[in-house]
């Protein structure tokens, strides 16, 4: 297949649209089922540059999430806890722990639930039955991954009536070292950022503190290779394997800190007791779960413990997770990674940093602060690595 023509580009006004080799060669991909659309591509070969990349770089199955060209998470396959199992909701799954690539979904899946309705899956491995499984019971667009078992394809082919959008990449598939892309009708030309993510980018470290065992090297190499894909500016904090809060496209850095920042607390408050127990009714399916579990523990629009309120969702009325607790709770979270797309230009960032349990972190550094950057981060014992990279992402 040498061009695919879509149904319509970003909104459906955008027509002609399709795909295709600039060279006239055949597409790296085969669509197995569904009809992807422009921003379904998008999503997808951003995605798979992504998992492509932590998998060369840690050895592990890799999965990201992703939603309007930027990853709500990316994990590798390891393990989960019993409790990360309830709060990503894949306690009830059998195997589980046999298949790392599950484990990964499982992970990515499961860290910012509400941000991933309706998301764009990649694996960078090949697809299998559990994995499938799981795929099969969220509301998701489409998955993209290097094959499927002959199983797993049938359980994908079985979703959305039939019309799950289901794409086979060649993994071997190498683009040209020069890409190109219109905007306003001019074209702009760069050399495609190959720069490779790996341990040594970590050796520079300027706090006093230096140690960095080999857990907080790996979820750093995670924070950063999911930055790469991440809409500008953007920060990300990583642990256990996983990418616990993004904050993508903000003009300012200390937003995108607060925004990743309050994300990962989320993610960790999920794991908390009064969350895991909370009675939902049965009928309550997994997304409005989600609603009200953000609810319960952020205090959205309506508190959900209220009367009236609790009733929907309950079949009894919870007790509200006080400010009290919340702070206590979050007070234990300790070792976890952050990493930074570009420098950090005030050490607001590293105050912030501190609130979600950050220990390590990478940024390019060069700001005319960096010496007070440096400061704040050695008053709470940090170890922070320059890695003198930018990864903007447009």
């Amino acid at each position: 297949m040498k061009e695919f023509e879509l149904k319509y580009g970003c909104n459906p006004n955008q027509k002609p649209s399709k795909i295709y080799m600039e060279d006239g060669s055949e597409l790296p991909i085969e669509i197995l089922c569904g009809r992807p659309g422009y921003i379904n591509f998008l999503d997808a070969f951003n995605s798979w540059q992504l998992v492509k990349e932590l998998k060369e770089a840690l050895g592990l199955p890799a999965v990201t999430s992703f939603k309007h060209v930027s990853p709500t998470s990316a994990a590798v396959g390891i393990k989960l806890s019993e409790k990360l199992k309830k709060a990503c909701f894949v306690d009830d799954v059998p195997g589980l722990d046999d298949s790392p690539l599950a484990c990964a979904y499982a992970r990515a899946r499961g860290t910012d639930r509400m941000c991933s309705f309706g998301d764009w899956v990649a694996l960078s491995d090949v697809c299998d039955v559990t994995t499938a499984n799981l795929i099969k019971r969220e509301v998701s667009d489409g998955v993209i991954a290097p094959g499927y078992e002959p199983e797993a394809l049938e359980i994908l082919k079985s979703k959305r009536k039939g019309n799950y959008n289901i794409v086979k990449i060649d993994p071997s598939y190498v683009p040209a070292p020069i890409e190109r892309k219109q905007v306003f009708g001019i074209t702009f030309e760069q050399g495609r950022n190959n720069f490779e993510i790996n341990e040594e980018l970590l050796s520079n470290v300027v706090t006093a503190s230096k140690d960095m065992p080999k857990s907080a090297v790996r979820d750093l190499i995670i924070a950063l290779i999911t930055l790469k894909y991440t809409q500008s500016n953007s920060v990300c904090y990583a642990v256990d394997g996983q990418a616990i809060g993004v904050g993508a496209g903000q003009q300012s850095r200390i937003h995108c800190t607060r925004l990743a920042g309050d994300k990962a607390n989320t993610w960790f408050l999920r794991q908390h007791d009064k969350v895991l127990a909370l009675p939902f009714k049965d009928t309550l399916g997994r997304p409005d779960r989600d609603n009200v579990i953000d609810g319960y523990i952020n205090g959205n629009e309506e508190d959900v413990t209220a009367d009236g309120n609790w009733q929907k969702y309950f079949t009894e009325q919870p007790a509200p997770l006080t400010q009290e607790e919340k702070q206590a709770y979050l007070a234990s979270l300790d070792g976890v990674a952050l990493g930074s797309d570009a420098f950090f230009p005030f050490s607001d960032n590293i105050e912030r940093a501190k609130k979600s349990g950050v220990k390590y972190i990478a940024e390019p550094g060069g700001s005319i602060r960096d010496d007070l950057v440096i400061e704040c981060a050695d008053k709470y014992g940090m170890t922070m690595a320059f890695t003198r990279m930018r990864l903007f992402h447009h």
